[in-house]
């Protein structure tokens, strides 16, 4: 940290807390009690009002406040989530980021605000799951990504497709153009202008691996725009499954991408999706055992029908 962001995060610190001795500043800034003295002498010849009481430490004279600006609870509240969030998805440098952000908002709110917006954020938890344990690899690749795409800089990965070729492989090798990244449904995708297939591409973090950064330059088209790029839409596959009234709700609740329209029937659930192709949801139908059945299209039905007879072979 540099003297300048030093003397601010100084003022911040005195701010929230209503003294403070040389010795706690100097281990928050991992620095020594000659610096702080330094820094607290640059601060008052800057005009900052911090009043040094011997054997008690420092404060700031009380109605200084920086910089002007004033939140409600719920702007407060709002802010304060929205520093969780960033530091639960993104990756490791906006990370630290939204936790020093998170320290300057907490500085500038008075006293009452700040309590109240402290009770409210403690009623709302973003929990991590065990798959957060995978996304430390996806965290890492972001940066990384996100990095390529501010210096336009194409990228290189080994990518496994969701769905095998008609030769049986899943992996393959792409160089692409970073357009941006969209967190869609819980998953970092990757949308971007693949080499191999000359056309825009969407990647999901999570099934890259190997991934380098380049030298090679590209140029983002003037007319594309991700806050209103919309990919096409070639699903046009609709696969009708019933749905058993003991695992509606689970079903309701899995909030599956290619699903299209829900019914309630006397007999269950009738859902309609529509995919690129059925194979994309044979193991989540498959994952739903006896609890659903697939009404069609019939070449579907058989597939499922194989795969339950191959499984009730290995048992």
């Amino acid at each position: 940290m540099n003297k300048t962001d030093r003397l601010l995060a100084i003022v911040l610190e005195l701010q929230r807390n209503e003294v403070l001795r040389a010795e706690d500043l100097a281990a928050t800034f991992e620095t020594s009690v000659r610096t702080i003295y330094r820094d607290i002498q640059a601060l008052s010849e800057a005009g900052v009002s911090v009043i040094g009481a011997p054997g008690q430490g420092y404060s700031l004279m009380e109605g200084y406040f920086l910089p002007p600006v004033s939140f409600t609870v719920e702007e407060a509240v709002t802010l304060l989530i929205g520093t969780d969030f960033i530091e639960h998805w993104f990756d490791v440098h906006y990370g630290s980021k939204s936790r020093t952000s998170r320290g300057k908002i907490e500085a500038i709110l008075p006293e009452p605000i700040r309590s109240r917006a402290s009770r409210i954020r403690k009623s709302f938890r973003l929990l991590a799951s065990v798959e957060d344990i995978v996304r430390i690899q996806e965290k890492a690749y972001l940066e990384a990504i996100r990095r390529a795409i501010l210096e336009e800089r194409k990228i290189r990965f080994r990518y496994s497709k969701r769905i095998a070729e008609t030769d049986g492989n899943r992996q393959s090798v792409r160089t692409v153009a970073p357009y941006g990244l969209v967190l869609h449904q819980g998953s970092w995708v990757l949308v971007a202008r693949c080499e191999l297939r000359q056309n825009i591409r969407h990647f999901r973090l999570s099934r890259m691996s190997e991934l380098i950064e380049l030298e090679d330059r590209f140029m983002l088209p003037a007319d594309f725009l991700l806050d209103v790029y919309q990919p096409p839409d070639d699903r046009d596959v609709r696969v009708r499954i019933l749905v058993q009234p003991d695992i509606a709700d689970k079903v309701r609740e899995s909030n599956n991408f290619y699903i299209e329209t829900i019914e309630d029937h006397t007999e269950g659930l009738l859902v309609t999706l529509r995919v690129r192709q059925p194979e994309e949801l044979l193991q989540w139908v498959l994952g739903w055992g006896g609890g659903v059945v697939v009404l069609e299209p019939e070449s579907f039905r058989h597939r499922v029908r194989n795969e339950l007879k191959k499984t009730l072979k290995r048992y």
